[in-house]
């Protein structure tokens, strides 16, 4: 089996075991024990962590945060400002 074709089958074996939710380091041991090098299992990691990042979503808008303040029956708070500051513009 040539290099290339061993690396997009572990990149394939990274991608879907992620996706499957085991972590980096698990798979990372269990390709290493099963006699694959850890430059040749690292770089696949590169390559499949790029591959992820391509395929997820690009945000275009900004998130809105908005904060709120509750009392102790859970209600809104209302924070107005001294007559001072709206005078002078503060």
């Amino acid at each position: 089996m040539r290099e290339s074709e061993r690396i997009r089958k572990i990149v394939e074996y990274y991608k879907r075991n992620l996706a499957k939710g085991y972590t980096e380091d698990s798979l990372r041991f269990a390709l290493v024990n099963q006699g694959y090098s850890r430059v040749l299992v690292d770089d696949s990691l590169i390559i499949a962590h790029k591959e992820l990042a391509d395929k997820a979503p690009k945000l275009d808008e900004k998130p809105i945060i908005k904060h709120e303040i509750f009392d102790e029956r859970d209600k809104p708070v209302i924070i107005r400002k001294p007559m001072w500051k709206k005078v002078l513009g503060i």
